[in-house]
């Protein structure tokens, strides 16, 4: 059945009985002209992220399920690399009225799910009529009691990453080669008989395997925000890695005054991204450079602290420098923007 057969007031309902909030936080949540939290004595953090058909997603080869998980996922990575806990969530919701109910209960399917892996609810928004393709924002609200902002690095610390780059940007030149939704969830996956029945041909055309494809194609469609609960207390400056990891340092050597130096055999890159860049004809280390979409987390420690992650470079007084095969040399800002 079509959007517009059914009416707004029918899907808010249905919206109302499947997120109804249930917390001592909340006051008041859908159904009121605006959402009434209770206040506290930590910090309170905002971030809104947009996803526009024919800009952010294509779906022609993206699921609704991916698209609801990953609106949900990329704000609150933005919480993360603020070092703190995501809790509630505004959606809107902008769509033409021929799309059909199935396209909705899917999309909300994805967005349940990622709420319930970061543990968020689901206060308030707004649904809309749309001309020109779907179009989809989230505003996350968290709290953190020591936010950490871009502008704490200090000449000395040392910049730090929490897992490897490049994978989504491939798994986004796969996805393009396959050119049609491939139908991966946090919990399911496919088998080698079905893999091979619908996308075999294509990914034989590309000289890989299955093996290899998937977890860059997860990486893309399903990612995954990470915690900042073992950084936190160490970092003096934090990002998380939307746009690419050159332009992204970039940025956050903008707002500290200072400048890095990054050392290219450092950045950690997975044994399947190479290969797959490889197959390709692309260059690996351009993708975990200035690929974006990794969401992986960007911050500067001090020397010398142990927490584990991968140390790629180190902050300066100024100048943004990579060295790479015993040469150094000036990085650009280079990764996603708008309007380029």
């Amino acid at each position: 059945m079509r959007l517009g057969d059914i009416g707004e007031l029918s899907v808010l309902e249905g919206i109302k009985k499947r997120f109804r909030a249930v917390s001592k936080e909340v006051i008041a949540g859908i159904g009121d002209d605006s959402a009434v939290l209770a206040s506290c004595d930590r910090k309170l953090l905002l971030t809104t992220d947009m996803m526009i058909e024919g800009i952010h997603f294509d779906t022609g080869f993206v699921t609704p399920y991916q698209l609801g998980f990953k609106i949900i996922s990329v704000n609150v990575s933005d919480i993360y690399a603020m070092g703190g806990r995501p809790r509630f969530v505004l959606l809107d919701l902008a769509m033409d009225k021929d799309r059909e109910e199935g396209f909705v209960k899917s999309f909300f399917d994805g967005v349940q799910d990622a709420m319930a892996m970061y543990r968020v609810m689901l206060i308030g928004g707004d649904l809309s009529s749309s001309r020109s393709g779907t179009v989809v924002s989230a505003t996350l609200i968290g709290y953190a009691k020591r936010p950490v902002m871009r502008s704490g690095a200090k000449p000395g610390d040392m910049i730090y990453v929490t897992g490897n780059l490049g994978e989504s940007s491939c798994g986004l030149e796969i996805l393009k080669r396959i050119n049609k939704p491939v139908p991966l969830t946090p919990s399911i996956t496919l088998s080698t008989r079905q893999w091979q029945e619908r996308y075999g041909d294509e990914i034989s055309r590309m000289g890989l395997s299955w093996k290899t494809v998937e977890p860059l194609l997860r990486r893309h469609l399903l990612p995954v925000a990470r915690k900042p609960d073992r950084i936190a207390k160490y970092a003096t400056s934090m990002i998380d890695i939307s746009d690419g990891l050159f332009i992204d340092l970039s940025r956050l050597c903008d707002e500290s005054r200072v400048g890095a130096r990054v050392y290219m055999k450092q950045i950690p890159i997975s044994s399947q991204m190479k290969r797959a860049a490889s197959a390709l004809g692309l260059d690996h280390n351009r993708l975990a450079t200035s690929g974006g979409e990794d969401y992986e987390l960007l911050f500067t420690a001090p020397k010398g602290k142990r927490h584990g992650y991968i140390c790629v470079g180190e902050i300066t007084m100024s100048g943004r420098t990579v060295v790479m095969n015993g040469e150094e040399m000036v990085f650009s800002s280079e990764g996603y923007q708008h309007w380029q």
